[in-house]
């Protein structure tokens, strides 16, 4: 049998005004009729951002200087005739008025109105990833309720992250549930979305937060994706196979590590970067580099194909 030889694919996320520019591709094609983001076949001897200014040029007739550019996602997709990657950057300086030069329908989109359905599969990932912030922030220990919700406030005030997790495996079920619900007031008044973390059970109590964060030992329970459509799916993940089977849950993202030793989990020694590299690469949906970071190490997290970094000590006064 013939290998299925992989095409690589540079893939823009060109935005204006909050809007990204959106593609139709044309129906005679491979998944023809759905949505794309622009962008086209990384050609011998280019570099995929020299690859990627040619073909926003060609097809739309916008310039984007190379340096412009800045890292998205990394995706790798198996559609069983067709093998692609898909490297995807992001430009928010393109200079000119969009066109479809190649007869081709294009439109400006809120991140928002980006709906699975209308794009190819390997595209979807990209939609997270666009959701999704930079810094991904887990709730830390506290003497009582009354500090930790007084570190909550300071955090959601000070750092005033999008994305938060409520992580206290200490607490007992029921205290974990008092926890929650002034929780999700603190950052529905401060305008963060709030993920519960442990079984899937939580948003029926809960049906306010966001989504669910599964440990790894309650994700393992699950041969499909536990959580209903519109809430967030997360999955803490340390090895292929772990970040396998998120994927067969269709999690939204995951976290990986630790990358280096941290006081959160004492005796784990840290994967490092050169292999939180190559585990990423296996990844199918966006990943939050996790275990000893700082804000200062989110340069090397997206560098390494992170879509960001998750934690602790970069919001929370008590670690």
């Amino acid at each position: 049998m013939t290998a299925v030889r992989e095409i690589h694919v540079a893939v823009g996320v060109i935005f204006r005004q909050g809007q990204v520019l959106i593609a139709r591709r044309p129906d005679h094609v491979h998944q023809g009729g759905l949505l794309e983001f622009p962008g086209g076949k990384v050609e011998t001897g280019e570099s995929v951002q020299q690859a990627l200014v040619r073909e926003i040029r060609e097809e739309t007739g916008l310039r984007i200087a190379p340096d412009a550019l800045e890292p998205v996602i990394e995706i790798r997709h198996d559609y069983g005739d067709k093998r692609v990657f898909l490297d995807v950057w992001a430009a928010s300086s393109a200079q000119g008025s969009p066109e479809g030069r190649e007869g081709q329908e294009i439109s400006w989109l809120n991140v928002c109105d980006l709906a699975d359905a209308d794009f190819p599969a390997a595209n979807r990932p990209i939609i997270r990833a666009l959701r999704l912030p930079r810094q991904y922030a887990i709730t830390g220990i506290a003497a009582d309720t009354t500090a930790y919700l007084r570190q909550l406030e300071q955090g959601l005030r000070t750092a005033k992250p999008e994305l938060c997790l409520l992580r206290a495996p200490n607490l007992s079920d029921d205290a974990y549930a008092q926890l929650a619900a002034w929780s999700l007031e603190a950052c529905r008044a401060s305008g963060a979305r709030l993920l519960l973390h442990g079984s899937a059970s939580l948003l029926e109590q809960f049906p306010a937060a966001c989504g669910l964060h599964l440990p790894w030992h309650e994700a393992r329970q699950h041969s499909a994706r536990p959580v209903p459509d519109g809430y967030l799916l997360a999955v803490s993940c340390h090895n292929e196979q772990e970040i396998a089977h998120a994927g067969l849950l269709q999690a939204d993202f995951i976290t990986l590590g630790p990358v280096m030793p941290t006081p959160s989990h004492p005796g784990a020694t840290g994967i490092g970067w050169r292999r939180f590299r190559e585990l990423v690469a296996v990844s199918t949906v966006p990943v939050f580099a996790l275990g000893g970071l700082s804000l200062k190490d989110l340069a090397e997290a997206r560098g390494a194909g992170a879509q960001g970094i998750a934690g602790i000590s970069f919001w929370w006064s008590s670690v």
